[in-house]
């Protein structure tokens, strides 16, 4: 009588150890080496063609028009050689993926191109460490880059923006929850609301402030006034985001929370508001991004000023977009250059407010845990060809 061990190697494929390894897997979306030859044989042939057209046959000068030719003989080039030995399929993902690198190239080089004229127009003063340290009372639009800086430009900015994210943070992450989470009738005329006000201009947000605050109120322009203007700008650019990112959140999160008991909203402050923080954060980003460079609403409610104001309620507080728009009108060329040096900085300034930002939004580090890495014994069970079960012997043992 056979036994269960026996029988089941009887019906398990066996594996030849002479026929030598297994072939290969090849992994999923990785280009070939024909399909490499024929992408850069395409680019070539496609570089060779817009060369002689721009320079041989038709008057076509200057490297924008190289681009534009040598974007479209690429697309041709490729199409042909795909055509000669793929299907209809592999010609729209070979022209789709050439559409889409272009894009990515365009935004690169025009971020990349932005960057580098501000830079090279404006990295003088950076070289004095006055820039940093002083303001601009007393100094003359004439006078050398060893005298004043933009110190109470980065003071204001700072201060209308700590200012402008007091009010808006919470009013537009619990705007985002109430849309998400709450719903109904009104909630649908809230995000109607918000989704208006994202194309708000930034004229018409100063004029709200300057006609409520100034006008009607009887306030002096002021820091205040200039940071709730921001605020305005910012507010339906962080709710927006916020809704969305709250509403891609697992609906199984919400439903296993209030399945152990928890309110709504002990659910929404413990589950959903950690599990979307990044994305959250990501909204910040963007608001940050609209309010650090407003200009016409601080214009409008604050003012320019040359010297240190740190009290928010204290009179005219400048920031770095309004510096950088009055002196660059001065029409002097230190002057300019000074505007080219504060729209460094002001890039500088976002980029770190970005990466704070990011930082911040980080979910903590779990505890590591000790990884134990399981291996087959001598009783385990089928997992591959060639494996035998464990003999009834062996498990009642």
């Amino acid at each position: 009588m056979t036994t269960l061990h026996e029988e089941t190697r009887t019906h398990l494929p066996t594996y030849d150890e002479d026929a030598g390894p297994a072939t290969p897997r090849t992994s999923i979306g990785r280009a070939s080496a024909g399909d490499r030859f024929d992408r850069y044989g395409a680019m070539l042939a496609a570089l060779g063609l817009t060369w002689l057209l721009c320079q041989r046959v038709l008057p076509l000068p200057g490297p924008a028009w190289f681009a534009i030719v040598f974007f479209l003989t690429c697309i041709a080039m490729t199409v042909m050689t795909t055509a000669l030995s793929g299907s209809l399929t592999d010609i729209k993902d070979r022209v789709a993926a050439i559409v889409v690198a272009a894009g990515a190239l365009v935004v690169g080089v025009a971020l990349a191109s932005t960057v580098v004229f501000v830079v090279s127009r404006g990295w003088k003063p950076l070289l004095h460490p006055n820039f940093f340290t002083q303001d601009m009372a007393g100094v003359g639009p004439r006078d050398a880059f060893d005298r004043g800086g933009i110190l109470h430009a980065i003071a204001g900015s700072m201060i209308e923006l700590a200012l402008a994210l007091l009010v808006t943070l919470p009013l537009g992450i619990g705007t985002a929850v109430f849309m998400t989470e709450v719903g109904g009738r009104f909630a649908k005329v809230v995000r109607t609301v918000v989704e208006a006000m994202t194309a708000l201009p930034s004229i018409v947000a100063g004029l709200f402030i300057y006609t409520v605050f100034i006008v009607t109120l009887h306030l002096p322009p002021s820091g205040l006034a200039a940071s709730l203007a921001i605020g305005v700008m910012m507010l339906p650019i962080i709710a927006r985001a916020a809704d969305v990112v709250l509403r891609v959140v697992p609906s199984g999160l919400r439903e296993a929370g209030l399945a152990l008991g928890s309110s709504r909203w002990r659910v929404v402050w413990h589950v959903i508001l950690p599990t979307a923080r990044p994305g959250l954060a990501t909204a910040v980003i963007l608001g940050v991004a609209r309010g650090v460079g407003e200009t016409s609403p601080v214009l409008l409610t604050s003012g320019a000023s040359s010297f240190m104001v740190t009290n928010p309620t204290g009179g005219v507080m400048n920031s770095l977009p309004l510096y950088i728009f009055t002196t660059v009108r001065s029409g002097e060329p230190a002057s300019i250059t000074r505007a080219f040096g504060a729209a460094t900085v002001l890039l500088f300034l976002v980029l770190l407010l970005f990466v704070v930002a990011r930082l911040l939004a980080r979910p903590p580090r779990s505890s590591r845990r000790r990884r134990t890495r399981l291996r087959p014994g001598p009783e385990s069970t089928v997992s591959g060809p060639g494996r035998s079960l464990p003999s009834p012997t062996e498990d009642s043992r």
